[in-house]
């Protein structure tokens, strides 16, 4: 069993856990999810030599908050030195 598993096990018990336990897993599955996104935009992983001096690196994140059902989320939304990138997740 994974942690996910065991978690959710316990949180069965316990309506409250359960939500808590889902809008953990799905701000991390965003997260994940638009960092993919990114990667798949610029054509390179990050800290990848040839995103170098392309002039078309990585710029951090900003954080964005978003209400799901299962409560609000952060999500940390990747952006790049052209700004050019609009995800289309959110």
């Amino acid at each position: 069993m994974n942690d996910f598993t065991k978690d959710f096990a316990q949180a069965l018990f316990n309506p409250d856990k359960i939500n808590d336990l889902l809008r953990k897993e799905l701000q991390q599955a965003v997260n994940n999810l638009l960092e993919a996104e990114l990667t798949a935009f610029l054509g390179y992983d990050p800290y990848a030599r040839n995103g170098w001096n392309t002039g078309n690196s990585r710029n951090g994140a900003y954080f964005r908050k978003d209400d799901t059902q299962f409560g609000p989320i952060e999500v940390q939304v990747p952006r790049y030195r052209k700004g050019q990138f609009h995800q289309h997740t959110l």
